[in-house]
């Protein structure tokens, strides 16, 4: 995860999480990146069924019920041993989460122990009356995917009318002063959509949007071709660095970050270099805070039936599962020689992975993308767009 926002438009400097100790625990939300003891946040799939029909869907959901989800008792058991082990935010995710009939239990429950209580949705179940709830109950912040405008958003949802939906149900969020921000998954069917979003998060006062780079997984994985191309990728990675200074010059500090692609920090450093060599040694500071992918370590997901992964697109790999051992064992499982690489990928990773100048930096990117492409968790990954001489290989 890298904010841009925080970064390029300077909305936070390299002192700002070391008066907190870099402590997870004592961290305000929009530092949290900059912990130096990466208690992991913890993405729970609380349900796999979905109503929509996403084509880049990592869980292959559909409209049905699956079975063998976490009951309530499970799902309230694992929330008290993320409290105890420290895990500052707790993501209920799906399929679609407000799906669950208990969810606004389970998220109340964790709001009570202490933790950051955080929904990613396809907002289509937000009404006025669900946005009221989630509000009362003291939700942090409603994530809502919307991946291009209206007839791209629907196309790519699979269902007519979502967009729409999506929109009113940032307005209800908004009414009762809940927290709302945005997620796009960046591909080549909605790039172009890109200037009009960042139109539609001033034209509706958003405060925060995610850009995610694409990730080989569940249907995902058919979906890589339609991958940008890597010059598609700098000329977005520069749009998005464009457009949300726009917004901070006109005094609307919006957060903006991009996930799922570490390069991207290399390249807003070495543009800043280019631009304000002051700031740019600030960026460094905090890009070395952050230490880059962090799956595995910084974030780890439970999914419907409590098998734990190392994210969310790590689904063909387990380590364990909550219903016979507790998560936070299960993630401190020193005999897991998988899970131990993974939280020190730098002395694993191969090729110009390996070699790059900012692998402390990076943290080896996507391994997942690398494994879809490669057949192997350590080889290079293939949406890495630095040169070989940014990266110092020249």
């Amino acid at each position: 995860m890298i904010g841009i926002s925080k970064l390029y438009c300077g909305a936070v400097e390299a002192s700002d999480p070391l008066r907190y100790g870099r402590r997870s625990g004592e961290l305000p939300s929009h530092l949290l990146q900059f912990s130096a003891d990466k208690k992991p946040v913890v993405v729970w799939n609380v349900t796999r069924r979905c109503n929509l029909k996403c084509v880049h869907c990592y869980s292959h959901s559909e409209d049905r019920n699956y079975g063998g989800e976490l009951s309530l008792d499970e799902g309230k058991s694992l929330i008290e041993d993320l409290a105890q082990f420290g895990s500052p935010v707790v993501l209920f995710s799906g399929g679609e989460p407000l799906i669950r009939p208990d969810i606004l239990e389970l998220i109340q429950y964790a709001v009570n122990l202490g933790r950051r209580a955080v929904v990613s949705t396809n907002g289509t179940l937000i009404n006025e009356r669900m946005a009221e709830k989630l509000q009362e109950i003291g939700l942090s912040y409603v994530g809502i995917s919307l991946d291009g405008l209206e007839q791209v958003h629907d196309a790519f949802r699979g269902v007519p009318g979502t967009f729409r939906r999506v929109a009113s149900a940032i307005k209800n969020c908004q009414a009762v002063g809940l927290k709302v921000g945005l997620r796009f998954t960046i591909n080549k069917r909605n790039y172009e959509d890109i200037p009009g979003i960042f139109d539609l998060v001033e034209d509706l006062a958003i405060p925060r949007i995610c850009f995610y780079h694409l990730v080989y997984a569940g249907r995902g994985t058919d979906l890589m071709k339609e991958d940008l191309d890597h010059e598609q990728t700098r000329y977005v990675v520069d749009l998005i660095m464009d457009r949300t200074k726009m917004l901070h010059d006109k005094g609307f500090p919006v957060e903006v970050l991009t996930v799922d692609n570490h390069a991207d920090g290399p390249y807003l450093y070495l543009r800043l270099k280019r631009e304000d060599p002051e700031r740019a040694r600030e960026v460094l500071k905090l890009l070395q805070m952050n230490e880059g992918n962090n799956s595995g370590r910084g974030i780890g997901c439970v999914s419907w039936d409590g098998s734990v992964h190392a994210d969310q697109f790590w689904r063909h790999h387990t380590f364990g599962n909550v219903r016979e051992k507790r998560f936070s064992e299960i993630w401190t499982d020193t005999h897991d020689d998988f899970l131990m690489k993974l939280k020190d990928k730098k002395n694993h990773v191969k090729g110009r992975c390996s070699q790059c100048t900012w692998l402390s930096v990076c943290g080896g990117n996507f391994r997942v993308r690398a494994e879809a492409v490669h057949g192997d968790v350590w080889a290079p990954d293939p949406a890495c767009y630095l040169s070989d001489e940014e990266i110092g290989l020249k």
